[in-house]
């Protein structure tokens, strides 16, 4: 049984982190196009370095959920076949035990050098633009997907969701592409589980509405006491 699981920004907002677009529009009280696209940092690398140092501070003081440690133990049992593609750019999947993990927008302890195209481990801050372990350039920007750029591994993506006996889509809103089009691309039972119906909710097999804390260990329990997701 081979599945296919995409997170979105529900699965770590129950561990304290906020989702991308409160009901202002805004995101941590920024214009989402003032901190996330190539433009911004061009316009204004000071304050995009200085939102991401933000960003990447808040990973330590929160911890995974209920969600997360659910996941990591369906890895457990069905090893290489269950790939978690993941919008959020934090790191709460690998702490939680998973380590098959794709992300799509790239994560916050990454920096990308963009004179050597070299990435790196990171964990402190980028505002004081530190030089890079590689090649010494002063170059290095958070290792993010922006919008106007494409996520990362399309390619690994589309093929895990061709091949799937199932797809699960967890705390995601529906409305960002290409993310929002993978029901479309799978080829196994569909399955929705978020706090409320998403934009493509009716597109799904099935849509189950509840905490993700709640809704991810108990689909689990399903997949693991039944062989298969329980899609009655």
């Amino acid at each position: 049984m081979r599945v296919v699981v995409l997170t979105g920004a529900g699965v770590s907002a129950e561990s304290g982190l906020s989702t991308f677009r409160d009901a202002d529009g805004l995101w941590e009280g920024h214009d989402p196009m003032q901190v996330a696209t190539p433009e911004a940092y061009a316009d204004d690398p000071g304050l995009v370095q200085r939102f991401y140092d933000e960003r990447r501070a808040a990973l330590s003081r929160v911890e995974p959920n209920a969600a997360h440690l659910a996941l990591a133990r369906l890895e457990a049992a069905l090893g290489d076949d269950l790939l978690v593609v993941t919008q959020n750019v934090d790191d709460l999947h690998e702490r939680a035990g998973s380590t098959r993990v794709h992300h799509l927008h790239g994560r916050l302890r990454s920096a990308w050098c963009t004179s050597c195209d070299d990435r790196h481990e990171w964990d402190g801050p980028l505002g004081d633009r530190p030089p890079c372990p590689g090649c010494g350039a002063r170059a290095l920007r958070p290792d993010i997907v922006w919008f106007g750029e494409i996520p990362y591994g399309m390619d690994l993506v589309e093929r895990a969701l061709w091949s799937c006996d199932h797809f699960v889509s967890i705390g995601t809103s529906g409305v960002v592409y290409p993310a929002a089009a993978f029901v479309h691309w799978a080829s196994g039972r569909t399955l929705e589980l978020n706090l409320e119906p998403s934009m493509g909710a009716s597109d799904f097999a099935e849509s189950r509405q509840g905490p993700a804390t709640h809704l991810v260990p108990g689909w689990v329990d399903e997949v693991l006491g039944d062989g298969g997701p329980n899609s009655s």
